[in-house]
């Protein structure tokens, strides 16, 4: 990379400065669902900070987990849990 130190050390600065902001919004966040969708900016951020301090497979690894896969895992879990017991969308049960 042809860039001054002091130019990386900026980027390392901004991105951490970044991956703070959005972890402090993701802890302080009370409903799941958007605690869901701020966890996924917290996962770009991350990679963000991955990619700068020069490691691009886990800036891949972490978009694919942390701001894809996890934040969906958990919005299918608030939904199953809003849903209530049995999952059924028919109120006598589906039995007959």
């Amino acid at each position: 990379m042809n860039t001054t130190p002091g130019a990386v050390d900026f980027l390392v600065g901004v991105a951490l400065v970044l991956v703070t902001v959005a972890a402090t919004c993701a802890a302080l966040t009370r409903d799941p669902a958007k605690q869901a969708v701020v966890l996924s900016v917290l996962g770009v951020c991350l990679a963000l900070l991955f990619l700068v301090v020069q490691a691009p497979d886990v800036a891949l690894s972490q978009l694919a987990v942390g701001t894809a896969i996890t934040p969906l895992l958990i919005l299918l879990t608030v939904r199953k849990i809003r849903r209530g017991p049995g999952g059924g969308d028919s109120e006598d049960g589906g039995d007959g």
